[in-house]
């Protein structure tokens, strides 16, 4: 979709881009860790400035205890913390199971490497998941369960509630608890991120994984990390160096800055920054008809686009691509099955392409 975006001059709102400004902080370290020469191979866990800084943050905002010698890793961001996660604690043949709507990494790499994804489908508007559900997602073979939250593609945001409920099954069934919280501090209209891990029966048996990449919009710099217990987290670092090695050294450098010095109102103030955005560009797709799904959370928005009469998602994406310049992503490409009348916006964008998607979706509504 972003090559057929290019190709016809759109506006890219398929890919997670995040195309919004870096804090100076966060790139004049960058600069300064190049100068100073931090160049060379980090430990295979990461810099200590950074796993230092992470344990002080998980604590400040997650409630998160964690040792920085022994219990973080510094990934290539959330997805090499996942694809780490997944291949020092599980063999092929076992089973994970996910949320659907799901980001379409968390299946695809559970695949490739050989672990086996049952799914659990929330439904729209609320999201919700029973208990009836979750255990018809059970196989044999279950040896974990991935919870994403705040939630790509759809932007739910898990209840305190709702993850005791998912920490009992997994005691029941013990199963390890995999969370991406990559887009923790995205949460909107007085919604609360909750770490899984601070459920204090399940934190032996969970991975808490995230990343800066969002948050200070360097999705390109893949800076991530893994923070478990030792017994979890000791493999992870050990398969991290045996796919990766390490991360950048001079970026490592520039996130544990931006975690460092930048203040509360920071995270405050990109939150609002980001519910701005998704209530104007909410407010234009239910003024043209492909009414959303508003979300709680996270930076995308899964909207209904039955109202085109296509017989798929795609043949609905590419419509809009093709008729009003905007990239979506199908919405089957987050569920194992369905998701046809749906598609996924993403609205990260600079207030300049924002405006203008908005724009030419009124254009090609107007032409109708």
């Amino acid at each position: 979709m972003t090559r057929a975006c290019v190709a016809v001059g759109g506006v890219n709102m398929g890919q997670g881009i995040c195309d919004t400004p870096t804090p100076a902080v966060v790139k004049d370290a960058a600069k300064a860790a190049i100068d100073a020469g931090h160049s060379t191979y980090t430990r295979f866990d990461g810099v200590p400035e950074l796993r230092t800084a992470l344990a002080e943050r998980l604590l400040a905002h997650n409630g998160l205890r964690f040792d920085a010698e022994s219990e973080i890793v510094v990934t290539l961001g959330s997805a090499g913390a996942y694809i780490c996660a997944l291949n020092a604690l599980l063999d092929p043949g076992d089973g994970i199971i996910l949320f659907e709507p799901f980001y379409g990494y968390h299946l695809n790499a559970a695949r490739v490497a050989g672990v086996v994804p049952s799914t659990v489908r929330l439904e729209a508007p609320a999201f919700a998941f029973d208990d009836a559900a979750l255990r018809s997602a059970l196989r044999p073979n279950t040896k974990a369960i991935l919870v994403n939250t705040p939630m790509n593609p759809c932007g739910k945001v898990f209840t305190r509630a709702e993850l005791e409920r998912v920490a009992d099954f997994a005691i029941e069934h013990d199963l390890l608890i995999f969370t991406d919280e990559v887009y923790e501090y995205l949460v909107y209209d007085g919604a609360e991120h909750v770490s899984v891990a601070s459920i204090d029966r399940v934190a032996d048996r969970t991975v808490t994984m995230g990343s800066y990449s969002k948050t200070f919009s360097i999705t390109g710099w893949r800076i991530g990390f893994a923070a478990a217990p030792a017994a979890l987290a000791e493999p992870i670092g050990l398969m991290n160096d045996l796919n990766y090695i390490c991360a950048a050294a001079p970026l490592q450098h520039a996130v544990a800055a931006g975690v460092r010095q930048l203040p509360r109102g920071y995270y405050s103030d990109l939150a609002a920054e980001y519910q701005a955005k998704r209530d104007q560009f909410c407010g234009v797709l239910t003024e043209v008809g492909l009414t959303p799904v508003v979300p709680q959370g996270a930076y995308y928005v899964l909207a209904d686009v039955s109202s085109l009469g296509l017989a798929t998602a795609k043949e609905a994406a590419m419509t809009l691509l093709r008729d009003a310049g905007v990239a979506s992503i199908a919405g089957s490409a987050f569920y194992d099955g369905g998701g046809e009348q749906l598609t996924r916006f993403c609205y990260a964008k600079s207030t300049a392409d924002l405006d203008r998607a908005c724009e030419q979706l009124r254009r090609w509504a107007a032409r109708r």
